[in-house]
This record gives C-alpha cells, structure tokens and sequence, in this order.
C-alpha cells in the first residue's frame, strides 16, 4: 500500500473541496452586492450586511483550509522520505481528532444553531433578523453539505491509514 499516493490524494480531494467554499463565499458576496445595487424592499437591502459577511466568513475558511492542505501534501513526502511509521502515527491521530471534531461541530453543534436560527426567524419578523437568520442558515447549510462530504473523505482515508498500519507491522 502506498501511503504517501494515499495521503497526496486525499490532501489534493481537499484541496477541490475547500475551493467550493471559495467558490459559494464568492457566489453570497455577488448577492449581497446585487442586494445593494438592486435591492428595493427594506427586506432585500437587510440581506446586505449578513450576505456579505457569511460570503467573507466563507472565503476565509476556504483560503484557510485550501493553503493548509496545499502545504500538507510537500508535508507528506519529506515525512514519508524520513519515517513511514511516524507519518501514518502522526496521520492517524490527526485524523481520528478531526472525526471527533466533524461529529460534535458539524454534525451536533451546525444543526442546533440551524434550529435557533429558524427560531429566531420566527419570533423576530424585523427584516434585518430575518436577513442575518436566513443568511446564517444558508451558510451552515453549505457548511454542513461540503463538511458531509469531507468528513466521508476522511473517514476512508483513516480506514486506509489503518490498512497501512496493520501492512507496516507484519
């Protein structure tokens, strides 16, 4: 089994994914823009801010995670070309982290304030709540919808970390 095709490919599926949230952060800052510019009702003008700042939120997190990925893969092989065995070691344990991590935070944490957030659309009818509420929902949603799948990802890639693992030992 060869670890380190294994870790580049996974790093280089994430580097794909994280360009979605760049992508969609790309996609609410022009509808926050197209909001201001032709926005007539006070509800369309609300959506301004909110649809601008989850656009912002979601460029950053994407530039965030794309660079880190992007390095990790030049990470890998100088690992790899120094010890196997502490590259899989060091790689499990990110990865079994980051799963615990994917089912409090995205899996618990994304759809309660998904709920709060629909609630507060509901008891609070002023456009500006109604604005940031829905532009928040819309957020986690894509949040949750990329994280699915990244988590999927690196659930197989953990697998194939044990596989490697097991193979190095024998």
């Amino acid at each position: 089994m060869d670890i380190l095709k294994i870790s580049t490919d996974w790093a280089k599926s994430e580097l794909v994914s994280t360009s979605f949230f760049i992508i969609i952060g790309v996609v609410f800052v022009m509808a926050s823009f197209g909001f201001w510019q032709f926005g007539k009702t006070d509800l369309a003008r609300a959506y301004i801010i909110p649809l601008l700042v989850a656009g912002a939120f979601l460029m950053i997190v994407g530039f965030g995670l794309f660079f880190t990925n992007k390095a990790r893969i030049t990470q890998f092989e100088t690992a790899y070309n120094k010890d196997v065995s502490v590259l899989i070691t060091s790689e499990l344990e990110r990865t079994e982290s980051t799963l615990k991590e994917y089912n409090t935070i995205v899996f618990t944490s994304i759809p309660i304030i998904i709920v709060v957030c629909s609630l507060v659309i509901f008891f609070l009818n002023t456009p500006i709540w109604r604005a940031s509420m829905i532009s928040a929902i819309a957020m986690l949603a894509v949040i949750l919808l990329i994280d699915g799948l990244a988590h999927a990802r690196i659930d197989d890639y953990n697998k194939q970390l044990l596989q490697a693992k097991k193979e190095l030992t024998k």
